[in-house]
């Protein structure tokens, strides 16, 4: 007879209890081993995540103005269109489109051989009315000619006389000269041409200063002063191309456009602007100190815009929303929190939001990893 192998005996009161409840033992083994090694995991948990490393800065005050985008006309401040003063035809021509000339430079010669020749028909005509003149002034002295003789012929002398000096006059007009220093525009003459006095042939800009007629909508008429900052910007770009100020407003309004005429200079050294040039042009109706935050702090959900602030254990358990405080307080001490802050906002501009409630000056706000953060998250700031 074959018998069994033979097992170590269990405790007497142990093996009762499990055959009087009908346990199986092995299974309830195998259950308290489990409960005993789950209780071990418990007790050694992993710690949690490491706090978020982000970038912070605090809110500051930064400049900040009611403006009105518009737009103006530029134009010359000085500006000479020419005409020839005298007629004649045009022997040399100096200077062309584009050209810089100097005041009193000779733009163009005209040959006036005409002119010279009626010079000197005028001066035998002027010595001949002369000589009748002064030879009845002598007979009217004898009585052998009337005083009305005499009075004719010395009105013929007169007359003869001015106009031998107008005609010299157009000879002084010969040489035709920039009456200021600028830029040479279109040149509508040429070489060879005939022109009579008064014929347009060219203009002369002076380019380095230039005047903006800003048209501004009539609504604003009550905060237009005499001394606002005006900005030309670039069409290309939008950045500004040139800053002047207010020098002087129209008293009336446009009635066609309901808008109101400011004018004011700018400087052009480089001569970038044209005139006749039409731009976008910002005029500042205010400035201000504001405080703000940066554009990269702001996230907004459902149309409320917020900002987390970097806070400590007891800002977060001031205001701790929905955060885990006994999570939170299990962490080393000095650690840093994500405090989301509702804020309201104005316009943003130079990539900055001023600051209307929410927050005070200094209050460092976090401005990356945004999207990572929830309020109370623990972060690191770099």
């Amino acid at each position: 007879m074959i018998g069994h192998p033979s097992r170590p005996p269990l405790p007497g009161a142990l093996t009762w209890r499990l055959r009087r409840s009908g346990t199986n033992f092995p299974a309830a083994a195998a259950a308290l081993l489990g409960a005993t090694l789950l209780g071990a995991c418990q007790a050694e948990a992993p710690p949690g995540r490491p706090p978020l490393s982000v970038r912070a800065e605090p809110a500051t005050l930064a400049p900040f103005t009611d403006n009105v985008d518009t737009v103006s006309t530029l134009e010359a401040i000085e500006e000479v269109r020419l005409a020839a003063q005298a007629g004649g035809r045009i022997e040399r021509l100096v200077v062309g489109q584009g050209d810089k000339v100097a005041a009193g430079q000779i733009l163009l010669v005209l040959d006036q051989a005409q002119a010279r020749a009626d010079v000197a028909r005028l001066e035998a005509e002027v010595q001949t009315n002369k000589l009748n003149y002064e030879r009845y002034e002598y007979l009217v002295r004898q009585g052998a000619a009337s005083a009305f003789q005499r009075d004719e012929f010395r009105q013929r002398y007169l007359s003869s006389r001015q106009d031998l000096v107008a005609r010299r006059a157009d000879l002084a007009f010969r040489d035709l000269k920039a009456p200021i220093a600028g830029t040479i525009g279109d040149v509508q003459v040429k070489l060879g041409d005939v022109i009579a006095a008064g014929d347009p042939f060219t203009t002369i800009i002076r380019n380095d200063r230039l005047m903006a007629r800003v048209d501004v909508p009539a609504v604003f008429s009550s905060r237009l002063r005499v001394g606002q900052t005006v900005i030309l910007m670039d069409p290309a770009t939008n950045k500004p191309m040139a800053q002047g100020v207010v020098g002087s407003l129209d008293p009336g309004v446009v009635a066609g456009t309901q808008s109101l005429l400011a004018k004011a200079e700018f400087a052009n050294p480089g001569g970038v602007l044209r005139t006749g040039l039409r731009t976008r042009t910002r005029l500042v109706l205010d400035s201000r100190q504001e405080l703000s935050v940066p554009f990269a702090a702001v996230t907004q959900i459902s149309g409320q815009s917020f900002v987390y602030e970097v806070g400590s254990l007891a800002d977060l358990e001031r205001r701790p929303g929905r955060a885990d405080l006994a999570v939170a307080r299990k962490l080393p001490a000095g650690t840093s929190f994500a405090l989301q802050t509702p804020v309201q906002l104005g316009p943003l501009q130079n990539n900055r939001y001023p600051v209307l409630k929410g927050l005070q000056p200094g209050t460092r706000v976090i401005t990356t990893n945004l999207i990572n953060l929830r309020n109370g998250a623990p972060v690191k700031v770099n």
